[in-house]
């Protein structure tokens, strides 16, 4: 089975053909539906030959398909100092793309 290591968003993340993953919110006007290329591919391995590189491989893409964009769960962020009278919340919900893999070239 044919896998990739892909990089977005500050992180990396191990597809295969199919696979639907959630990954950090991308720059731009993005709708769903819309096909994504992913170019900064890490490594590739196809079952007999794996393909590593320094840091990116050549000539290598993942197209990807977004499925769904949404919001994350609230995170609350408590700021708490004890016998002052001190309390602050705050709530953060990290925006998300969720991408089906299509093909690894």
């Amino acid at each position: 089975m044919k896998f990739a290591v892909i990089q977005t968003g500050g992180k990396q993340y191990r597809v295969s053909k199919g696979d639907v993953i959630s990954i950090e919110k991308i720059k731009g006007g993005h709708k769903v539906g819309e096909k994504l290329s992913f170019d900064k591919v890490l490594l590739v391995d196809d079952g007999k030959n794996t393909t590593i590189g320094a840091p990116y491989i050549k000539d290598a893409k993942v197209e990807a398909e977004i499925s769904e964009i949404g919001k994350g769960r609230k995170v609350l962020v408590v700021k708490y100092k004890q016998k002052s009278r001190y309390l602050k919340r705050n709530g953060h919900r990290q925006p998300f793309f969720k991408i089906k893999v299509i093909d690894i070239k």
